[in-house]
């Protein structure tokens, strides 16, 4: 019966895999829940991204890695869908989607587009956690 041995190990780790999700919730944009953050004066990611876009796809698991680190923990994290949420892409000043702000409460304090980049994403948000 090997093969439930083997069935057993990928079991246990899909698992350890699935407990250990996401720190950090996407939320989709509210601008009640934006608010809610920023007066707590925590640090906010801001991603405009549209389903069809190959950099935001590109961006997302890096973003999902650096959340996930505990220096970010305390991050929020609000999606803009940039086709669906074009007023509140337009309240930010975002040209176009892959846009990525970050805030401390109420103070923006760094936004890159276009940026796939591990080491400039982290500096980015290095920007707002301190």
């Amino acid at each position: 019966m090997p093969w439930i041995r083997a069935f057993s190990v990928a079991a246990v780790a899909a698992l350890a895999i699935t407990s250990t999700a996401q720190a950090t919730t996407e939320t989709p944009f509210t601008q009640a829940a934006f608010a809610a953050a920023q007066a707590k004066g925590q640090p906010i990611l801001v991603d405009i991204k549209a389903s069809w876009c190959p950099t935001c796809a590109r961006q997302a698991p890096i973003i999902n890695s650096l959340l996930d680190a505990p220096e970010f923990k305390d991050y929020a994290r609000f999606a803009v869908d940039f086709d669906s949420q074009k007023n509140v892409v337009r309240g930010f000043k975002a040209t176009t989607q892959s846009t990525l702000i970050v805030y401390r409460g109420k103070a923006e304090r760094g936004r890159s587009t276009g940026d796939t980049n591990e080491a400039s994403i982290k500096a980015l948000l290095q920007r707002a956690s301190r």
